[in-house]
């Protein structure tokens, strides 16, 4: 909305400057977007009328004019505008101004011609782009006063950026009344009164749509003179205002439309045929609007129609067959209410916006139509002259406006500021909103123009508004907020990421909705969660494994020649279960995955190059464990190579799996290598167990190895284990340091080579006693797994 700040004075003049005006409209949320002058600065330039125009003597397009500026003597000033006549009133920039752009006027001569001044035109001034000649002023302009007080060339120009709820403000009394709440002081309306009809012509109004439109007014003024000059106060308001000047009967009703906010249309009464209907448009009816473009129409928009064709796109704009022109002598003036839903989006459909379906797909004031036909009615006369006819009106079922409740109590919880009751009924009273006590509460019924209240919240913004958001104190908050417990037996799962951080891997985030395929490779998942509305076609469903976001992120960063890559990331995933919980349906655990890709280490020159392997993210699994002992098993996996995985155990329940891509994803995906990951259930990794004293002996250890040859299919989790379980007192630790398979032992053996640490906290370990115990050992070994000592 954009308006000059002199015509919104008329209505309510504050006692504040532009800019604290400018303030106060952008703190009650009509945000001034733009502010900008009328004119640029110039001085000395005054209103001068031609007393005598000549030709020059030396030059054929130049003219010698006697100027009278209002000083008691007439000045010559040398002037080549085409329009330069004797008897017109124009500017004149006197010698010593300074007009914009920083051109001098001086006391000059011009081919031999002495010129005291400078005739202007629109261009010079800065008021216009574009200029054909002299400025012409009205004929009543007193001569020798200030061009710009004249042209109210201080005028500054505001533009409001109105959210859309706020049509009410799409007018200049609809801000007026906003400034006069905001400041107090009275806001003068523009006073309408009735235009009485002299003649009896008129068309009757059929409502066929009365959905879309339930009110529409009309009348005929016949003997117009269409062909009237615009009042310069009206051309300068529509142009400050953003709208070109047209013609006086287009003028007045874009006039009307923002002083009011009500849209208006005038269609040339000759043209138009029977009964005015206001109807939805039927299959294939077409219509060619004032904009010259032709349109086939669907059957939801609004038309108005006579009796043989369509005149106008209700609420949006007019047709060329109906529309006025300077020869037009009667005009048919509709003012008419035009439902939201009816017009929204429809000129938009086509390409185009107009003023007026702004207005009506926002919301128009329904009980201001009659108001905007008499006012638009009056100015027509006074311009146009004519005679009006009788206003012929269709009324339909018309909105409601409901009560609205508005509780102290919650205004005071909402804003966080008690207002009192006697705060609250004052600022909704200054808002023209006049509320009813009941009781302690307050009753509101909204008036027709304000479409954007309709529940308690709406009032009490209007309070805040009223009041001031500046004025609405900011407390630090306050939170009776409490320790969380962090036992012993737990770490956060901010602590399990910084151990994996610690390990060279890098965390990542990757969205919860991923590929179907990803779901179906690495999950084996048929029960898959579907997205009723996707991002992205392809990030169709919910995930319940980590790994494909894991391997989308390496396959990015081998396009980008990082051939090493160590990833993890923590999140939850997403099954169908009956019991899940907290929602019904389906169960949303956290789950941590890590991976490996490329060689074990950093290239350098202490390390061979090696490719990472399953036992190093074994460690690694192991080492974020830790001082928790997981175990192993061999498990099969629908992401993993079938013998190069293992299911992850922490005291008998499984946690996870661990294992290497399986050789068929691998190649799916394009990966030279194959990387290595586990996947673990987040809540069993954040128990850290309880620590427990263990006391530290002083004595020596006595180290001894034991080789032991048993079936190759034997798995050593189960032989260590077992060993763990059943070892003497005095053993401390077991653990493999060798494997052998080959020269020297039995096809279908393996060779296995444990170190036993043994240790007592109370003496010195006897060699007797070493003894019994790793023969006791060896023959729970032989009679348990058929071992043999290798020698």
């Amino acid at each position: 909305m954009k308006f000059s700040e002199s015509w919104l004075r008329t209505f309510v003049d504050p006692a504040c400057s532009g800019d604290e005006l400018s303030h106060l409209l952008t703190m009650a949320g009509l945000e001034v977007e733009e502010e900008a002058s009328v004119a640029p600065a110039f001085d000395k330039v005054v209103v001068a009328e031609l007393l005598e125009v000549g030709k020059h003597p030396d030059a054929d397009r130049l003219r010698v004019c006697r100027v009278d500026v209002g000083s008691g003597a007439a000045l010559q000033i040398v002037c080549g505008a085409p329009n330069a006549a004797a008897g017109i009133k124009v500017p004149c920039a006197l010698p010593g101004a300074e007009l914009p752009g920083g051109f001098q006027i001086k006391q000059a001569k011009v081919r031999g011609v002495e010129s005291s001044g400078m005739l202007c035109s629109a261009k010079e001034l800065g008021i216009a782009d574009d200029a054909t000649g002299l400025l012409v002023l009205v004929a009543d302009a007193p001569v020798g006063e200030n061009i710009r007080r004249h042209l109210d060339l201080d005028d500054r120009l505001l533009t409001l950026k109105l959210t859309p709820n706020r049509a009410d403000c799409l007018s200049l009394e609809g801000v007026a009344r906003e400034v006069a709440a905001l400041t107090g002081t009275p806001a003068r309306l523009t006073e309408v009164g009735a235009v009485y009809a002299t003649i009896a012509d008129s068309r009757a109004i059929v409502l066929d749509a009365p959905e879309a439109c339930p009110r529409y007014c009309g009348r005929v003024i016949a003997g117009v003179d269409a062909g009237a000059a615009t009042p310069p106060w009206i051309s300068r308001r529509l142009e400050r205002s953003g709208i070109r000047p047209i013609s006086a009967l287009v003028d007045i009703t874009n006039y009307v439309m923002l002083e009011l906010g009500q849209p208006l249309h005038a269609f040339d009464n000759t043209r138009l045929h029977g009964d005015i209907h206001v109807r939805m448009a039927r299959p294939g009816e077409k219509i060619t609007l004032l904009n010259e473009q032709t349109l086939e129409l669907q059957e939801d928009v609004l038309l108005i129609a006579d009796e043989r064709r369509p005149l106008a796109m209700g609420g949006i704009m007019g047709g060329e067959e109906s529309g006025i022109g300077l020869t037009t002598t009667e005009v048919f003036l509709e003012s008419a209410f035009f439902a939201p839903a009816a017009i929204a989006g429809r000129a938009r459909r086509f390409g185009f916006v107009s003023d007026a379906s702004h207005r009506f797909e926002r919301g128009v004031d329904f009980g201001g139509t009659l108001r905007a036909l008499e006012r638009a009615t009056r100015l027509v006369i006074d311009i146009c002259g004519g005679q009006p006819g009788p206003i012929s009106e269709a009324v339909a079922k018309l909105p409601e406006r409901r009560e609205v409740r508005l509780r102290p109590a919650r205004v005071a919880k909402v804003l966080g500021v008690a207002l009192s009751s006697e705060r609250i009924g004052d600022l909704l009273a200054r808002l023209g909103l006049p509320p009813v006590k009941d009781q302690d509460d307050f009753v509101v019924t909204p008036p027709s123009y304000r479409f954007d209240i309709e529940i308690e919240e709406d009032l009490i913004e209007e309070v805040a508004r009223l009041h001031g958001y500046e004025n609405i104190p900011s407390p630090a908050p306050v939170g009776l907020m409490s320790m969380l417990p962090q036992t012993e037996q737990s770490r956060s799962r901010a602590r399990v990421r910084q151990v994996l951080a610690d390990g060279g891997y890098q965390e990542v985030v990757n969205f919860a909705f991923v590929e179907e395929d990803w779901e179906r490779d690495f999950a084996d998942n048929s029960a898959l969660i579907r997205l009723a509305n996707p991002i992205a076609s392809q990030l169709s469903v919910m995930r319940s494994t980590l790994i494909g976001g894991l391997i989308a992120n390496v396959t990015t960063n081998l396009k980008r020649r990082q051939s090493r890559a160590r990833f993890f990331e923590t999140g939850r995933c997403f099954f169908r279960d009956p019991q899940g919980v907290p929602v019904a349906g389906f169960r949303q655990p956290w789950k941590l995955t890590a991976l490996a890709y490329g060689t074990a280490f950093p290239e350098q020159w202490g390390w061979t190059a090696r490719k990472v392997d399953f036992f190093d993210v074994k460690g690694d699994l192991e080492r974020l464990l830790a001082p928790r002992k997981a175990s192993f098993e061999r498990a099969a996996h629908p992401a993993l190579h079938p013998g190069r995985s293992a299911r992850v155990l922490l005291n008998g329940q499984t946690v996870g799996f661990l294992g290497e891509l399986h050789p068929q994803w691998q190649q799916k995906y394009e990966l030279p290598l194959a990387p290595v990951l586990f996947e673990l259930d987040l809540d069993a990794v954040v128990i850290a167990g309880l620590p427990r004293y263990s006391e530290v002996s002083r004595q020596p250890p006595v180290i001894r190895d034991l080789a032991i040859v048993v079936d190759q299919g034997l798995e050593l989790q189960r032989l260590i284990d077992a060993m763990t379980t059943n070892r003497p007192e005095i053993v401390r630790e077991i653990s493999l340091f060798d494997v052998y398979v080959g020269r020297g032992v039995e096809p279908g053996k393996k060779s296995l080579a444990f170190r036993i640490v043994m240790q007592d906290t109370q003496k010195t370990l006897q060699e007797v006693e070493v003894d019994a115990a790793m023969q006791q050992m060896v023959a729970y070994l032989q009679e348990t797994f058929a071992a043999q000592l290798r020698v």
